[in-house]
């Protein structure tokens, strides 16, 4: 059983942004245009300074829609990003290189940049998830992103405190809460058996935290304190206790269908 209930570690399923420094590195360009806009005409000035503008946004733009991009390849069911980040980033990238191309005043010229830079941006990103994916997406969606939102308002109503040992607890609990996320996104038929945890647990977690830093605030009480770190510790043993149940039910499952093969490769 002590594998069923292995503690886990705040940084599990955390995975470092590819090309997030290719992103950064647009800022280069935008640097250079810049400077080339001051050293030349008024006409020049501007374009310098319209390609500059337009090339930081297409970094921002593009970091942002790889971050999207990493939420959506961690779960499994997923729906597609509302806003085509990386796309808009290519697609600024294009026009900042234009704008750049027409400090000379050359119009094919810079039509031709500005194509080959969007062309090159979307070979270096990689374009949007365009489908969700997974069953029953809505439905989950709604209970990931809700239960999401109770852990990050728990972050959020314990983070000023700046208490190392709260935040610890405060760490496990969500690592733990996602593991079983995790588990409903791969087999959406446990919803039902996680709703309490997320809608009522996770709920009054989040309003107890809340009111906790309201009065450590005010009124430091190590009393209180202890009894949030308690309750930190029994959310945790909760939730892990549920993921525990929802793999031996998984197993459970399997197990049910093998005998019932077996059953009948016999009569056969």
């Amino acid at each position: 059983m002590g594998g069923l209930f292995r503690r886990p570690n705040a940084f599990d399923g955390k995975r470092r942004m590819r090309g997030g420094m290719r992103a950064r590195l647009l800022v280069l360009p935008a640097i250079l245009f810049f400077l080339s806009g001051f050293g030349g005409t008024a006409p020049q000035m501007l374009m310098g300074l319209i390609a500059g503008g337009l090339i930081l946004g297409a970094s921002w733009m593009t970091r942002e829609g790889l971050k999207a991009e990493i939420a959506y390849d961690q779960r499994a069911l997923a729906r597609r990003p509302a806003l085509p980040r990386k796309t808009f980033g290519a697609a600024l990238t294009g026009l900042g290189l234009v704008a750049g191309g027409l400090m000379n005043g050359q119009i094919v010229f810079a039509a031709i940049f500005g194509l080959i830079g969007a062309g090159l941006h979307v070979a270096a990103f990689g374009t949007d998830p365009w489908r969700s994916k997974g069953e029953d997406v809505d439905r989950v969606s709604r209970a990931v992103t809700e239960a999401e939102g109770h852990l990050a308002a728990m972050q959020a109503a314990i983070a000023p405190l700046s208490d190392r040992a709260l935040n610890s607890h405060l760490a496990r609990v969500s690592a733990t809460a996602r593991t079983l996320l995790g588990q409903v996104e791969a087999s959406p038929r446990l919803l039902p058996l996680i709703r309490k945890d997320t809608a009522v647990y996770l709920r009054a977690a989040r309003d107890a935290s809340q009111k906790f830093a309201d009065l450590q605030r005010g009124h430091p009480d190590s009393g209180a304190r202890q009894d949030y770190i308690a309750m930190l510790v029994d959310l945790e043993t909760t939730l892990a206790a549920r993921s525990a149940q929802a793999r031996l039910g998984d197993r459970t499952d399997l197990d049910v269908e093998i005998g019932v093969l077996r059953d009948r490769l016999t009569r056969e």
